[in-house]
């Protein structure tokens, strides 16, 4: 019934931008696209998809090739396309947690230790996406009282998560409060989600130079994101500066990550709409929305034969058990 939901809420946002936009003008926006910086954009989703498995097999446990917890390369691009699958039918990019079910059903990681693996992986793609996004909010050169305003509560956000990757004790405290401000049926899952950010905290603290070089490539690959948009922007034959777009981009990405929509389609095509007017029209920010879906699209039609793959080897346990 929610997915339902969100689904017709994404339909009635994108109804209502396509009434109010000239459909002819998006099609022209199209038609007049730079052929040569649209291929160098929309390309840009294969090596980041392969940096990103290669952090994914950074952050498995180190026991040598021949351990049941080693992760080849090909395999972790598997499960980084299995799911993108969910991705899109999930709120948040909650398809990203499946994950660690299919990393557990491999048989090479506890369930408690899978979760956190890609909860930690999740917790440095925010604070990365944040960390450019203040950079950015910081240097915007046209200010008013709303940017200062997202500004503030972009940064409050990000001393927040650091405060929860760094701080054992300040992460206990948040919870408890969490737990106290929310229904019972959702502070069950506070609690498990405690367990494995506890957990996630044991394991990855120990080694402060692998979190280190985990922590740069997360920051590398979001630059890499925004740097696609950034191309999208060029590719569509229009111009704002780069500066600008680091500020720009992230808002847009972090109105899609609400869940309130289908696989953030609508929330995340009327943000770039909205933030980008100052430099281009209505009809090159709705491009701009569907161009950026793309960047989830793809990715989950590339990995709907490994989702199949991952669904028939769940079953075959099941049937086994």
């Amino acid at each position: 019934m929610k997915r339902l939901i969100s689904l017709i809420i994404s339909l009635l946002i994108l109804i209502a931008i396509y009434w109010k936009i000239d459909f002819t003008g998006l099609i022209k926006v199209f038609e007049n696209s730079n052929l040569v910086w649209m291929i160098i954009s929309v390309n840009m989703i294969i090596p980041l998809t392969m940096l990103t498995a290669w952090r994914l097999q950074q952050l498995m446990p180190k026991k040598g090739r021949k351990s049941s917890s080693y992760l080849n390369f090909w395999e972790a691009n598997q499960l980084i396309l299995a799911a993108s699958v969910l991705n899109m039918i999930l709120p948040s990019k909650m398809g990203d947690i499946v994950k660690a079910y299919f990393m557990k059903q491999r048989g090479n990681l506890e369930g408690t230790l899978s979760l956190s693996i890609v909860i930690f992986e999740k917790a440095c793609d925010l604070v990365s996406l944040l960390i450019w996004c203040v950079f950015g909010l910081i240097v915007y050169p046209e200010k008013d009282l709303l940017f200062w305003i997202m500004t503030a509560g972009v940064a409050s956000g990000l001393i927040i998560c650091l405060f929860l990757l760094s701080s054992r004790k300040f992460a206990s405290i948040f919870f408890q409060i969490s737990r106290k401000i929310t229904p019972k049926k959702i502070s069950l899952k506070i609690d498990d989600l405690e367990k494995s950010w506890i957990e996630m905290h044991r394991y990855f603290w120990h080694d402060k130079l692998q979190l280190t070089k985990i922590a740069v490539t997360s920051i590398f690959i979001w630059f890499g994101h925004l740097l696609q948009i950034w191309f999208f922007i060029l590719a569509l034959n229009v111009w704002a500066p780069f500066l600008a777009s680091l500020a720009l981009s992230p808002l847009a990405i972090l109105a899609g990550l609400l869940p309130l929509t289908f696989a953030g389609v609508g929330t995340r095509d009327a943000a770039f709409i909205m933030f980008y007017q100052p430099y281009f029209s209505q009809e090159v920010g709705a491009a701009l929305g569907l161009l950026c879906t793309s960047r989830y699209l793809l990715p989950a039609i590339a990995g709907l034969p490994f989702f199949g793959k991952y669904l028939i080897k769940e079953q075959g346990v099941g049937s086994r058990e």
